[in-house]
Formats: structure tokens, sequence, C-alpha cells
């Protein structure tokens, strides 16, 4: 019963740890985009009748979406050279 209790209790502080580091590296970029869906931010049309460009809208929302997955694959890491720091002491 303990143990599971410890596994639980690492757990949350291997998730919150992992969550610190995150929003550490987060708060170090300078122009974090955030995904969206609102075309006019690409185009701006002559007039009304023209069509937005939507894969403009998925090429940028993929490329949002590396620079968060590399954030969090660069937390991960941190967060393992933590973890065995600790264990070396």
């Amino acid at each position: 019963m303990n143990l599971k209790k410890n596994r639980t209790e690492n757990s949350f502080s291997r998730r919150y740890r992992l969550h610190e580091i995150l929003i550490a590296l987060i708060n170090q970029q300078k122009n974090l985009e955030l995904m969206g869906d609102d075309p006019r931010i690409f185009n701006k049309p002559v007039d009304q009748s023209e069509q937005y460009d939507s894969s403009k809208i998925i090429e940028r929302n993929q490329r949002i979406i590396k620079k968060y997955q590399s954030l969090v694959r660069s937390a991960i890491a941190l967060d393992a050279l933590l973890e065995s720091e600790q264990h070396d002491i």
C-alpha cells in the first residue's frame, strides 16, 4: 500500500516539476504564437468576396504545434537531467 502511495506521490512530483520547467521555457519565448482559425490575420482582402487561403492557417498552426512540441521535449530532457543529478547525489 505504501509503495503505491509513493509511486503516486513521485508521479505527481514529476508532473509538477515538468509543468514548472515547461512554464519557465514558455516564459523565455519572446514571440510565442497561439493557434487560431481567424483567416483575417493572414490575408487582407481587397473586398469581402475574396476567399481566404485555409492552407496558410493549417501551415501556421502546424508550425506552432511543432514549436510547442519542441518546448515539451526540452522540458522532459531537462527534467530527466535533474532526476539523474538527484540520484547521483
